[in-house]
């Protein structure tokens, strides 16, 4: 807590001044009297007789060094400089009166007013748990660090929280001793967030929830006592257990818990690289089945509607169609075979014609026997010369 006193306005500080400025000129005085010559007769050793008006000037001269000492005092004790890390609070006559920022300042004299320096604008830390030597080593405080967890298991956590001086006025007067005030909602801040959680938790990945939740619950809790001081961070510094013998037990389970995530990792990874060609595949194969579908239906539809034309063909010429069904039947058994036709009418037909061009030894010839339509139920048969256009007519139909 900052000094209540300013700089030079302590009084016992402020008589010893005075005593030694007095002591001073009292010496001055002294030496500047000069020894007047003995009188005739009398020895410089004896006694000299005391001047009458000596001990008057004297005594006139106290008053006027009192006064110059009151000004002098009066003219010390009315300004003060307040550093740029500081604010001061000023009182009048105990009373508060303002407060000012960094700068040079004048006041009434002491006792009159006063001004107490307050390092507001400087951060200050508040360490729970342990300790940092003035050697930047550190020491452990059990009693403030231990704390039981909400699943009752023991840990040991310290804090590192940074404060400052939010309203100077306050937190002079508004409590004796605002950092041990501060120091306490802390530690009833700390150990209520620590009781709620899971050891796991409190050791492992929870630290970052359990900082802000006990930054959440102080400020609450300064809000509500008003003693002039803000929470700038809380800080998780270390946590771990108690003893070695569940710190390895504990980092035996840390151990295992990376190890997990390490093979779900992997077998994410592996997931990922196989699924995506898995579904591929998949896909190629249904597009391949819906493909050789569509062509199946298309080969079906077309068979279909072929055996409807012929079968209208075969209705409208039975014979004819008979005839034709026979000779493409013989050119799909037997490719590049030469068919010749005889009706019994003495005109040789061949099937298909030959060209003029290409001699005779060149084409595959294959003779067939001769074969005669079943003639048509009538009292007399007469054979039907097979018409020369008709080949032509069943190309066109053949093609439509």
């Amino acid at each position: 807590m900052a000094n209540q006193q300013p700089a030079g306005q302590d009084p016992a500080e402020l008589i010893a001044e005075l005593k030694r400025r007095w002591q001073q000129l009292a010496g001055g005085f002294q030496r500047r009297r000069r020894p007047a010559s003995p009188p005739p007769g009398q020895t410089s050793g004896s006694p000299r007789p005391a001047r009458p008006g000596s001990k008057r000037r004297l005594l006139l001269r106290i008053p006027v060094i009192l006064v110059v000492l009151l000004v002098g005092w009066l003219l010390w004790t009315s300004w003060y400089t307040v550093n740029e890390y500081e604010q001061a609070v000023v009182t009048t006559f105990g009373r508060y009166t303002a407060t000012v920022s960094a700068g040079l300042h004048f006041k009434l004299p002491w006792p009159l007013q006063d001004a107490v320096m307050v390092p507001a604008n400087r951060t200050h830390k508040l360490e729970l748990g342990y300790r940092q030597l003035a050697d930047d080593s550190y020491v452990s405080v059990p009693e403030e660090s231990l704390m039981i967890t909400g699943d009752m298991n023991v840990v040991s956590i310290d804090f590192f929280v940074e404060w400052r001086i939010s309203d100077p006025y306050r937190y002079l007067y508004a409590s004796s001793n605002p950092e041990a005030v501060l120091k306490n909602m802390l530690q009833s801040s700390v150990r209520s967030v620590v009781g709620t959680r899971s050891i796991d938790d409190t050791l492992t990945t929870g630290k970052i929830g359990i900082q802000a939740d006990v930054q959440t619950l102080l400020n609450d809790k300064l809000s509500a006592n008003d003693i002039g001081i803000q929470i700038i961070d809380v800080k998780v510094n270390d946590s771990e257990p108690p003893t070695e013998e569940v710190a390895r037990a504990f980092r035996d389970v840390e151990t295992a818990k990376q190890e997990k995530d390490t093979a779900i990792n992997q077998a994410n990874q592996y997931q990922n690289r196989v699924l995506p060609q898995a579904r591929g595949d998949a896909d190629a194969i249904v597009r391949r089945a819906e493909a050789a579908k569509q062509s199946r239906l298309n080969e079906a539809s077309g068979e279909h509607d072929r055996f409807v034309a012929i079968y209208s063909e075969y209705r409208n010429y039975p014979l004819i169609t008979r005839q034709r069904m026979y000779l493409e039947a013989i050119e799909d058994i037997l490719p590049g075979v030469r068919v010749i036709i005889d009706d019994g009418s003495g005109i040789t037909k061949l099937l298909p014609l030959d060209s003029f061009s290409q001699p005779e030894t060149l084409q595959p010839e294959s003779t067939v026997p001769s074969w005669t339509t079943e003639p048509a139920p009538t009292p007399t048969p007469t054979p039907v010369p097979a018409p020369t256009p008709e080949p032509e007519v069943w190309e066109e139909e053949d093609a439509g």
